[in-house]
């Protein structure tokens, strides 16, 4: 029989922000608000893939560039072209890729592969070549970098809920930081931690805290300097005796491999919803394989098919170590998307599970995008 192609004939693009029901504090900022885009591919024969792209801040400038410099590009093209369409997107701006641009790309290109999956009739794990995983070991992300008392609630809080694995948030504050790692260690003496210091490091404090952290029997140190660094990550890899772990800042996977390739990193963390969607993340997972590097999927503060498609990554990648499951309340992880996955009241076993259903094995709750639009 010939093949038929999955003709694009119209994209729908939905900028969302939400108001979280409890403030999150980073060493960075204090986030009161998240936005991201969603968007919907629909082919000629009915067929709808559903994307989203990380978009912390300005969603609606994000839709604008979709609607104006990606949609006409993809009108009329095969969705199953997933690899040309993605450079005939990125075309769209001359210079080195990063940014809005691959950020915009990785909702459509995710979308493009939810409709694969349906065409063919099974989940994007399988498409990407599968490990036979029907769950992934998980973490608990994050313990905030508040006051104490509310660390120990939350610390008790996902230790009821069955984690062993506990990611803490440290700020600026060298020897606070410590305490607050020693701390965390009295309240979960058996669980496997690691920290995310999102850059609040310069290279001489990263390796004070790193020792710190070692000697505390810490598993991973994500982002304890800016990512541009990349002298000081190989420094810290070279001194410290713990993983250094990094990679959702990085878009491309040229950017990885510049961390895998001197093994300065020993777990790369990329955003599916960043770094150019499944296409090009998968690029970075099958390098970590390759470097013999560990994979873990970042989630952070996105949406649900950002889950969706970060456990589909997760289950098919070789050097796979843990899922960021996150446990504060984002209605646009937790109510955009039905049937809910990778959610921390559904861990078992220290795991979650893998969507089965064709594609991304969710879909879009329409009354729930409409609640979050941004005019």
């Amino acid at each position: 029989m010939a093949y038929t192609p999955l003709v694009i004939r119209e994209v729908r693009i939905h900028p969302l922000r939400v108001r979280l029901p409890k403030a999150q504090k980073t060493s960075q900022a204090l986030w009161e608000a998240l936005e991201i885009v969603v968007v919907e591919v629909e082919t000629s024969d009915g067929i709808v893939g559903i994307g989203e792209a990380l978009a912390r801040s300005g969603a609606a400038g994000y839709a604008r560039f979709i609607t104006d410099a990606l949609v006409p590009r993809l009108i009329g093209q095969d969705a199953q072209d997933r690899r040309r369409l993605w450079k005939l997107m990125r075309s769209t701006l001359t210079g080195r890729p990063g940014g809005q641009i691959v950020e915009a790309i990785a909702a459509i290109d995710i979308a493009l592969w939810d409709i694969a999956g349906k065409a063919a009739g099974v989940p994007v794990h399988k498409l990407l070549g599968g490990m036979g995983r029907e769950r992934v070991r998980a973490y608990a992300s994050s313990i905030n970098w508040l006051d104490d008392a509310t660390v120990e609630a939350e610390v008790a809080h996902v230790l009821k809920l069955g984690f062993r694995e506990i990611k803490v948030k440290l700020g600026r504050d060298v020897p606070e930081a410590i305490e607050r790692a020693r701390l965390v260690r009295r309240l979960a003496p058996d669980a496997l931690l690691g920290v995310d210091a999102n850059w609040a490091y310069d290279l001489p404090e990263a390796l004070q805290v790193g020792r710190a952290l070692a000697d505390l029997g810490y598993d991973f140190f994500e982002e304890p300097i800016v990512p541009q660094d990349r002298e000081g990550y190989r420094q810290l890899a070279r001194h410290l005796p713990i993983r250094v772990a990094a990679g959702e800042s990085d878009f491309v996977a040229g950017e990885a491999l510049d961390s895998l390739s001197d093994r300065s990193l020993g777990m790369i963390q990329p955003d599916v919803t960043r770094s150019g969607g499944i296409t090009e993340t998968w690029r970075i997972a099958e390098l970590a394989a390759a470097h013999h590097v560990a994979y873990a999927p970042h989630v952070g503060w996105s949406g649900g098919i950002c889950v969706a498609a970060s456990l589909h990554l997760a289950a098919a990648a070789e050097s796979f170590r843990t899922f960021e499951c996150m446990v504060f309340d984002n209605p646009l992880r937790t109510a955009l998307c039905q049937p809910l996955v990778g959610d921390s009241t559904q861990l078992e076993d220290g795991q979650v599970l893998v969507p089965q259903s064709p594609g991304l094995g969710v879909s879009l709750d329409q009354q729930i995008l409409r609640s979050h639009l941004i005019a």
